[in-house]
């Protein structure tokens, strides 16, 4: 049996044990996945004993991902572009480590608004500079903007993300202090909330949409509540909202894929099941 993990510290709340346990009943695969609650100062030897404890591989969430990436042997190009690692599995002996977050976002956007919607977009507008952000950030540059502007309450974060991810040519990569927003809104076609503005127990994300385009795109990651105040406010503008449930769906994808060779899929009978159980949380 094929066992695989979530490792965070708190973890009780990891929606990922529901989520890869639908797939493996869907799928009809004698497998497990479970919840691994890991202090940071103990990381480290988790990262080498976990093999002996029989796992594949697992996930790995706050704080644990820059850890992780420091720890792994080998890792991805888009693990090394966002300086973080969400995922882990064992080839030919050796511990890598993947980010998943970035092609998650982007199958989330889209599935929600279809391919060739970045067709339409010149700038996309970040908002926050974390690892979400870097996430983001990374999955965006491969696709055909001209810019990206990544606006942070603290400015010296968003140049550290700038000078990090770097600009291919193609893409401009810009760091904007958070009172500069409003310049950008008007030719901003993808806004993005990467921060915890707007989720449950937290501050509103206080932005005014006015100026944004009228055919703008605005996602949030935050997915509890599902529509933040955020999204509420581009709704009741007419723009089009991309919730952030099927980022989490999605990243998660890829790792089981590794641990447990098939390649699920993300219907709406598993958001339908997690939103289930966000509803029964509150």
């Amino acid at each position: 049996m094929t066992k695989a993990f979530v490792v965070g510290h708190p973890i009780k709340h990891s929606r990922s044990p529901l989520i890869h346990g639908y797939w493996l009943k869907q799928y009809g695969l004698d497998g497990s996945y479970e919840r691994t609650d890991v202090a940071p100062v103990d990381f480290g030897e988790f990262l080498k004993s976990f093999r002996s404890l029989g796992f594949a591989g697992g996930n790995v969430t706050i704080p644990h991902k820059e850890a992780a990436f420091l720890g792994v042997e080998r890792r991805t190009a888009q693990a090394e572009r966002v300086g973080a690692v969400n995922t882990l599995w064992i080839e030919d002996g050796v511990l890598w480590g993947d980010n998943t977050d970035v092609p998650g976002f982007m199958a989330h956007l889209d599935a929600s608004l279809g391919t060739g919607w970045e067709r339409d977009v010149d700038t996309a507008l970040v908002l926050g500079a974390g690892g979400a952000a870097r996430a983001v950030v990374a999955g965006l540059q491969d696709r055909p903007l001209k810019r990206i502007v990544v606006a942070n309450r603290t400015l010296s974060k968003a140049e550290d993300l700038v000078r990090d991810l770097g600009s291919d040519g193609s893409v401009r990569l810009e760091a904007r202090a958070w009172e500069t927003i409003p310049q950008v809104l008007p030719q901003a076609r993808l806004i993005v909330n990467t921060t915890s503005l707007g989720m449950a127990g937290q501050p509103p994300l206080d932005l005014d949409l006015a100026r944004a385009p009228h055919d703008a795109i605005v996602a949030d990651i935050v997915y509890v509540p599902l529509q933040t105040p955020f999204l509420a406010a581009a709704a009741a503008r007419g723009l089009r909202t991309v919730d952030g449930l099927g980022m989490l769906l999605h990243q998660a994808v890829p790792g089981f894929r590794r641990w447990f060779g098939v390649t699920p899929e993300v219907t709406p009978a598993l958001r339908a099941l997690i939103l289930a159980d966000i509803e029964g949380h509150r």
